[in-house]
């Protein structure tokens, strides 16, 4: 009965035990159903059985891609991984051009996201002039959401001929990524009131100037790190602010921690630097397809799939190099 009494402390245990079933479970299942391939591969090799022996190649297959989703999984031990995100993307220069890139970006995540299994909610959302999205902040709740998203920081090249130029000229187009950690409520991050400043203005979009005539929509900067935070997603100002202030702390305790683990790595003299807002991946329409990523050098020459949400091939190589 003492159990139940303190409902945040049993909250934190069954979240505890929950996280090492997420690896229990899985691993168990791997294990004997390799076990059950491996002895029943003998048998099929006796009969000569080759429908058999093309089931149990399968079996083996989804074993070691399970496999690999674990091992990936075990990259994923930071203190912010298992975390849900907001992911933003924003678009370059070139107007139209690259407010529909950003769409397809948005488009492109959303399809991942629910691939993953993942909750996706749209907490900002500014229209192009003409077409397409300037600025776009989706929110993903999942396992890992951040960890996985993480790999997508940086800023995503597009070239392609342009469906928006009579003379069929190929066009460049840049959109940057950020990917922040949605921190729990029990995580204490102080924001001193002058240290901050909070506009409210109308919100935009499809719709948004005729349903609402207040100025629903808030900005708010923190002074001293330039960090600014949008949202305009909810129904009314203060669930806007609210929605603000939580990303605010989350985006100011993810700089902490990646501080933090830079400053231990630099300690230990490991891992490669990466440069946020450096160009991490191109993705090329015309005259060929081929989807590449700078770090890794990893690529994929089907760029419709990689359009449709698969991606993790990009995701994985990045975190087994830089973890």
């Amino acid at each position: 009965g003492d159990f139940w009494s303190d409902t945040n402390h049993a909250k934190k245990i069954i979240s505890e035990s929950n996280l090492l079933k997420s690896w229990t479970v899985p691993y168990k299942e791997i294990k004997s159903r390799f076990e059950n391939a491996s002895s029943l591969l003998l048998v099929a090799d006796e009969e000569e059985d080759k429908e058999f022996y093309s089931d149990l190649l399968e079996e083996i297959n989804y074993v070691e891609k399970e496999l690999q989703d674990l091992e990936i999984r075990r990259m994923l031990s930071g203190e912010l991984d298992q975390m849900n995100c907001y992911l933003s993307i924003n678009a370059g220069a070139g107007g139209t051009e690259s407010c529909d890139w950003v769409e397809m970006l948005s488009r492109m995540y959303q399809k991942w996201a629910s691939k993953k299994k993942w909750n996706v909610e749209v907490v900002h959302l500014v229209s192009g002039d003409v077409a397409g999205i300037k600025s776009i902040t989706m929110h993903f709740t999942g396992p890992f959401a951040y960890g996985y998203s993480k790999a997508e920081k940086g800023v995503h090249r597009l070239v392609r001929i342009s469906p928006f130029d009579s003379n069929a000229k190929r066009h460049t187009s840049f959109a940057s990524v950020d990917v922040t950690p949605e921190i729990a409520d029990d995580i204490q991050v102080e924001i001193r009131p002058d240290d901050i400043r909070i506009d409210t203005f109308r919100s935009s979009g499809a719709g948004g100037q005729h349903v609402n005539k207040t100025d629903s929509a808030v900005r708010i900067t923190h002074l001293s790190t330039g960090i600014v935070v949008s949202c305009q997603g909810e129904r009314s100002q203060l669930q806007n602010k609210e929605t603000c202030f939580k990303m605010l702390k989350s985006k100011l305790y993810e700089k902490e921690v990646l501080e933090r683990e830079k400053a231990l790595a630099q300690l230990g003299g490991e891992k490669k630097e990466i440069a946020w807002g450096s160009q991490i991946r191109n993705y090329v329409f015309q005259p060929y397809t081929l989807v590449k990523d700078t770090r890794t050098k990893y690529e994929e020459g089907n760029v419709q799939n990689v359009m449709n949400g698969e991606i993790d091939g990009f995701v994985n190589a990045y975190l087994k190099e830089f973890g």
